[in-house]
């Protein structure tokens, strides 16, 4: 599990995931479809994640970074990626897809992501600070 300072700033911020394909080329999306799960698993709800995808189906490695513009406190979180096609986190992407785009497209499934390490990227004295994982 994550604190709640981590979990604010995932949950109140836009995400960028980095992910790397078996020749070692990296890739980088933006994320707005996301979750922090009750378990402290993160979730990336699939819409347009084609690179991703088959950077994760390769090695399942994933770095997730996130920050409040305003303050410039942020994390990285890297860890364990697994692609799910069904369930109440992929049901819930759907949903809102669905509110979002009006059947123009849709959610396929999700990437569930298990922390790993917490790395803080906030300017200042604490920069590169591994957070235990509570």
């Amino acid at each position: 599990m994550m604190n709640e300072q981590v979990k604010k700033i995932l949950e109140n911020n836009l995400w960028e995931a980095a992910t790397v394909c078996s020749k070692g080329f990296p890739n980088v999306v933006p994320v707005g479809f996301k979750a922090v799960l009750d378990d402290g698993r993160l979730a990336i709800g699939d819409v347009f994640l084609k690179q991703t995808l088959e950077n994760i189906e390769a090695n399942h490695r994933i770095a997730i970074s996130a920050f409040d513009p305003k303050t410039t406190e942020g994390y990285q979180i890297k860890g364990r990626a697994d692609y799910v096609t069904d369930g109440p986190v992929v049901e819930k992407f759907k949903a809102l897809a669905e509110e979002l785009f009006h059947g123009a497209c849709t959610t396929k499934g999700a990437v569930i992501i298990t922390p790993e390490k917490i790395v803080v990227t906030t300017p200042g004295p604490d920069n590169k600070k591994i957070l235990p994982l509570e």
